[in-house]
């Protein structure tokens, strides 16, 4: 079994398709995808789809690419949300100095979404593009939020701050390009036990896909790449991501709810 730890299952690049995706996924040996909202515009969307669809599973957050579409009112929206709505994790959330758009309001939201994560017990996904140091620094002041960074892009000695802080890591398509050599570096030698396999779909697509539209079953593919970086069969790639992400999301050992086939 794979599970996509972060896949953006609910955006138009799939509307056209997103049974035909599923299906693919299925046929991949994907049995699980989780979904991290963006906005809360796109709540409504994540929850009918992973309520249509069993092995989907809802996260919710305000993503700091979107800063621009959110209100200071959404944070307690979002803490009504998550008492009316089953999740697996709050998020996506994070930083993004990358972009155009005011950091200290971006901090304000991934505080809110911190806070809100610790207070009622859920683990979070966090976006940091080029604000790594930040969000770990943010991190430290949190040390009971159970957390991954998802794409993971940092230096050595910023994972092992991120692992010693308990945090896993998602890996996904940049995994996949020989000259992402500190990352494949890392994923061959770090403590697999924090390693979560993602696509990020429809973006981040693999080596041998650029320009295309990426989707969950290409998850298999990562899992393929981190089995040769560290001399493992795929199936066992796959086994232990798949307990990484049971451990993550749902500590309590209660799968039920969240580990069933996609139908």
């Amino acid at each position: 079994m794979l599970i996509d730890s972060h896949c953006h299952l609910d955006f138009a690049e799939f509307d056209p398709d997103r049974d035909a995706v599923l299906k693919r996924a299925r046929e991949a040996g994907v049995a699980q995808i989780v979904v991290p909202a963006v906005s809360r515009a796109s709540w409504a969307d994540v929850a009918r789809l992973c309520g249509d669809v069993a092995g989907c599973h809802a996260a919710y957050g305000l993503h700091p690419y979107f800063l621009d579409q959110h209100a200071v009112e959404d944070i307690d929206v979002l803490a009504d949300w998550l008492d009316h709505h089953d999740a697996v994790a709050v998020g996506e959330a994070g930083l993004d100095f990358a972009i155009d758009a005011d950091r200290k309001l971006q901090q304000r939201y991934f505080t809110a979404q911190l806070e809100l994560a610790e207070s009622l017990d859920l683990p979070i996904i966090l976006h940091a593009h080029r604000a790594l140091e930040q969000v770990l620094q943010t991190l430290k002041t949190y040390p009971d939020v159970r957390f991954v960074v998802h794409a993971f892009s940092g230096s050595d000695q910023q994972l092992a701050q991120l692992l010693d802080l308990g945090g896993y890591i998602g890996v996904g398509g940049t995994v996949t390009y020989e000259r992402a050599q500190r990352l494949r570096r890392q994923v061959s030698s770090m403590d697999f036990s924090r390693v979560l396999l993602e696509t990020d779909a429809p973006d981040q697509p693999l080596c041998g896909y650029q320009g295309e539209r990426n989707e969950p079953a290409r998850v298999g593919e990562v899992a393929r790449v981190v089995a040769e970086l560290r001399a493992l069969s795929r199936d066992e790639v796959a086994a232990q991501t798949s307990d990484n992400a049971r451990r993550f999301f749902c500590p309590v050992a209660d799968y039920s709810r969240i580990f069933s086939p996609i139908n």
